[in-house]
């Protein structure tokens, strides 16, 4: 009698210490990476099957000429014309008042070592964070990204996006205001905080789907929404029943946030794989990745997490 195989979040034998993690498949191989070390760089693990991952060694790797000098944050890994591109964030060496910006590295294989191409990716005077990059079925490559600062006592965070040139390394045009936070779950903590960010797209037909996150990283609040379009740039419309995933303390999730979005191994199922309070009592930076089905809603059209889940899941198909 076959036993059919299952998993239970936190992902992997022991927890997968990160935040903002990223998976993405090359060949028959998953990858992962994510907010590591955010003084060092970004590490990377890799799987077959989504479950059983393996430390990979270092993706990128701060030294002593960087750019940046700290909070290494959200890195992502994207596949073009037969290369792939590493977009991350951290703070600029030597600028007060602080202030971040995005880099953009290039590798010929999908575990690296990737080195940088252009960095800062483009400064438009005010902080970057969270880069994504989109690869529509065009061809045309298109970016996400989080704008992010304080105003009037509360730090904001708004989402924006910019078609780029075919090398990938200017913007074409000006970036485009898309989210803001507006819901009323978005504004739990808006006396000192209201952000939109760590934004993921895909194609769904006719629609484009956005998932991002909304409130403090930091705070059991946490949680991510939904949003589609029907042209890169918008206009983008929330979904009404947001948040798509929230905490649930009763059976000890905190904070669930910043996703990606990956197929499973025979291409018929969609995961969301996000991060998670590694201690749902006390909230911090210490992270742990969860994953979990995305199913379309029939009625609506809009897509469903199925979780966040503590409990035995079945494995990814294939």
């Amino acid at each position: 009698m076959s036993t059919v195989r299952t998993y239970t979040n936190p992902v992997g034998a022991q927890p997968l210490h990160m935040g903002d993690p990223f998976a993405w498949r090359h060949a028959d191989r998953y990858y992962l990476t994510g907010t590591t070390d955010p003084d060092e760089g970004f590490r990377y693990f890799y799987s077959s099957n989504l479950l059983d991952w393996t430390p990979g060694g270092w993706l990128w790797r701060r030294d002593a000429a960087s750019w940046v000098d700290g909070r290494l944050w959200a890195p992502e890994v994207c596949a073009y014309r037969g290369r792939f591109y590493l977009t991350y964030s951290g703070t600029l060496r030597g600028v007060t008042p602080m202030r971040m910006l995005m880099g953009l590295a290039v590798s010929d294989r999908p575990e690296g070592p990737y080195r940088d191409l252009r960095t800062p990716w483009f400064d438009p005077g005010y902080s970057t964070i969270d880069g994504h990059l989109f690869i529509d079925d065009d061809g045309t490559p298109w970016l996400y990204f989080s704008r992010n600062g304080r105003r009037d006592g509360y730090d904001y965070g708004t989402i924006y996006g910019v078609c780029l040139s075919e090398d990938l390394l200017s913007p074409v045009g000006e970036p485009v205001l898309l989210l803001e936070a507006d819901q009323p779950w978005e504004l739990e903590i808006r006396d000192w905080n209201r952000c939109n960010e760590g934004s993921a797209v895909w194609r769904d037909g006719d629609h484009y789907v956005m998932t991002y996150s909304a409130n403090h990283y930091m705070y059991a609040g946490y949680g991510i929404g939904l949003a589609r379009a029907t042209h890169p740039l918008g206009p983008w419309t929330k979904d009404p029943a947001n948040p798509l995933a929230a905490s649930n303390p009763a059976i000890g999730v905190s904070g669930p946030g910043h996703n990606s979005v990956v197929l499973s191994p025979d291409g018929t199922e969609r995961f969301m794989v996000y991060h998670a309070h590694a201690d749902p009592v006390a909230p911090s930076a210490d992270r742990v990745v969860y994953m979990d089905r995305l199913q379309r809603d029939p009625t609506s059209g809009w897509w469903r997490l199925q979780g966040p889940t503590r409990s035995p899941q079945p494995a990814p198909k294939g």
